[in-house]
């Protein structure tokens, strides 16, 4: 496969490089607030009294998210990984910078990852006493039907609903209206693209999919990931025909009404080829009478360089279009002009900041169960040994992710767990195993956000409360272990065996390790790492019914999970660790 290329320094520099690039690059609209750096922040956006409006998702898709930062649109961006989603500490320091006082609304795109990240930073501001709302875009047609939206892609449709409820926040309306018109933005606006050519992650430079050059992937996800359906190659009005007509088929608007146009550009694409696109759009919609009150046409919600093109169309009111209309300033989009010009006019005076935990008075001392030969030292051994696998497994998982996902599985890991053996390295001699958890799933979650992040950190944390009573862990005691990972990945994913996740390597990994108990803490250990197997080679004749690759229905069949593939690596890193320390 051939490798692609890019003006990077370092894969692990890329997010921080951007950010301080596209801030120095626009120091009179964006800045950068929080410990994490990367919550940016308009600096002529958040004031006193005014709602807040919080956007965010991966890096990969620029100008969005960070672009539409800036006055009239959105007050913050929480910038994630590349095509991962960021984490909710992420988005909160986002919210924090950007809550005046009366609220704050957080609109991402309806991806696994996005909605357990953003929901957690949702709980978690509400706990300081922000009142927070969400919604998540869903307007790609071609990933649900209509009677299942709920379950659709946001991609360029972000646009739109961004504008919207950064009008409405701007204007004044309270919390709750503003979250409103955020949901009709949301329901007025339709999206459907094509894809030409795959993109690159940076860390891996390889493909994401492969495909015929004179090949096409129909209604293609924004993160790489294959459309719904493969074609030849056709021309430029028979592709702009396909896309049109599933989108008018459910927009229902007819003669006399009116549309906004957004032709977008996947990264690669050319001006050229875009006019050539919208040149058709508007033929149809004069066609059928439907009236163009304002279109955009250029990249602005991208996939890297993957070549290909997005149209959206959200069906106007003279409601939605007043907001529509309504001046903003960022560096994606400037429309009309602005009041209050200058940083400090209405600027908040009191931003709110990162509360500050009192330390606890510590707990009187409980005898912990020493019995058993996994003691906290050898548990984090087993620990960094994961680790080490999933880094070593990284491209591969990313392959696997490539053919029904967005590619990035393996390097998400990579980041998550390479925090973690950091994280390890930093624990005390006499830690113990549930602290070691709760500062490994600390330690994944800030790293990584996506939908790993939220998963495997909470199953971090059921775990170690499982063995909350343990020094060192015997077999029965590793089983619990075990089966508090699970129940954690369960209660956080609501996904069940069948559904091609992680779970259906975690499921039989967990039974087989109960029915090897009474072997010792080896033959449980070396069952989870079977059962997971058999359970990851499963997964090839599913059909995925949960994340990303569910949107492919039955081209999801006959390639193996890379969620299940990880577990399976984890659990086999750890068996060996524990047969070289025992």
């Amino acid at each position: 496969m051939t490798k692609t290329k890019k003006l990077i320094n370092a894969p692990e520099t890329i997010i921080s490089e951007m950010i301080a690039g596209m801030v120095g690059a626009h120091p009179d609209i964006l800045t950068v607030e929080g410990a994490t750096g990367r919550a940016v922040v308009a600096v002529d956006g958040p004031r006193d009294g005014k709602v807040g409006v919080v956007v965010g998702g991966g890096s990969g898709h620029e100008p969005a998210f960070a672009g539409y930062v800036g006055r009239g649109l959105a007050d913050a961006a929480a910038v994630g990984n590349i095509f991962a989603s960021p984490s909710p500490e992420h988005i909160a320091e986002a919210a924090r910078a950007a809550d005046g006082g009366a609220g704050v609304v957080l609109l991402y795109g309806n991806y696994t990852g996005d909605v357990l990240n953003f929901t957690m930073a949702a709980e978690m501001l509400a706990d300081e006493g922000i009142a927070v709302r969400h919604v998540a875009v869903a307007d790609d047609v071609a990933s649900a039907p209509a009677a299942r939206r709920n379950e659709r892609r946001g991609i360029a449709g972000d646009f739109f609903v961004f504008k919207i409820a950064g009008a409405a926040a701007d204007l004044g309306e309270p919390l709750a209206r503003v979250e409103a018109l955020a949901q009709k933005a949301n329901a007025a606006t339709l999206s459907m693209g094509v894809a030409l050519s795959p993109c690159s992650l940076p860390q891996t430079g390889k493909p994401n999919f492969e495909i015929g050059d004179d090949e096409m992937e129909i209604g293609m996800g924004l993160h790489g990931e294959p459309g719904v359906r493969r074609e030849k190659l056709a021309s430029a009005d028979t592709i702009t025909d396909a896309l049109m007509q599933a989108i008018l088929a459910e927009l229902g608007a007819g003669q006399g009404d009116r549309v906004a146009v957004l032709v977008n550009g996947l990264g690669a694409t050319s001006p050229v080829e875009l006019y050539i696109v919208f040149n058709r759009v508007k033929q149809i919609l004069d066609g059928h009478g439907i009236a163009v009150h304002r279109s955009w046409v250029g990249e602005y919600a991208t996939s890297l360089e993957m070549a290909g093109a997005s149209i959206t169309l959200i069906r106007l009111d003279a409601e939605l279009t007043m907001l529509l209309d309504h001046p903003c300033h960022t560096v994606a989009l400037t429309q009309g002009a602005v009041k209050g010009g200058s940083p400090a006019a209405g600027a908040r005076s009191n931003r709110r900041q990162t509360p500050q935990v009192e330390a606890a008075s510590a707990a009187p001392a409980v005898a912990l169960k020493s019995d058993g030969a996994i003691t906290p030292q050898i548990f984090r051994q087993m620990m960094r040994r994961a680790g080490d696998e999933i880094i070593a497994e990284r491209d591969w998982l990313s392959e696997l992710d490539g053919v029904i996902g967005d590619g990035d599985h393996g390097v998400t890991m990579e980041i998550g767990w390479k925090a973690v053996q950091g994280a390890l390295n930093n624990a005390p001699a006499d830690e113990t195993i549930e602290a070691s958890c709760k500062r490994m799933a600390k330690a994944f979650l800030d790293a990584v956000g996506a939908s790993s992040g939220p998963l495997y950190a909470t199953a971090f944390l059921r775990a170690g409360a499982a063995v909350s009573d343990r020094l060192n862990l015997d077999a029965g005691a590793l089983v619990d272990w075990l089966a508090g990972a699970l129940q954690g990945i369960r209660d956080r994913g609501r996904a069940e065996p069948g559904d091609k996740t992680m779970i259906d390597a975690w499921v039989p990994a967990v039974e087989a390790a109960r029915a090897a108990v009474s072997g010792g803490a080896v033959a449980v250990i070396g069952a989870a790492r079977d059962g997971a197997e058999r359970g990851m080679q499963a997964t090839a004749a599913m059909e995925a019914r949960r994340g990303r690759s569910a949107k492919l229905g039955a081209r999801s069949v006959g390639h193996i999970d890379a969620g299940a593939a990880s577990t399976f690596t984890i659990l086999r890193a750890m068996a060996a660790a524990l047969d070289e320390a025992l």
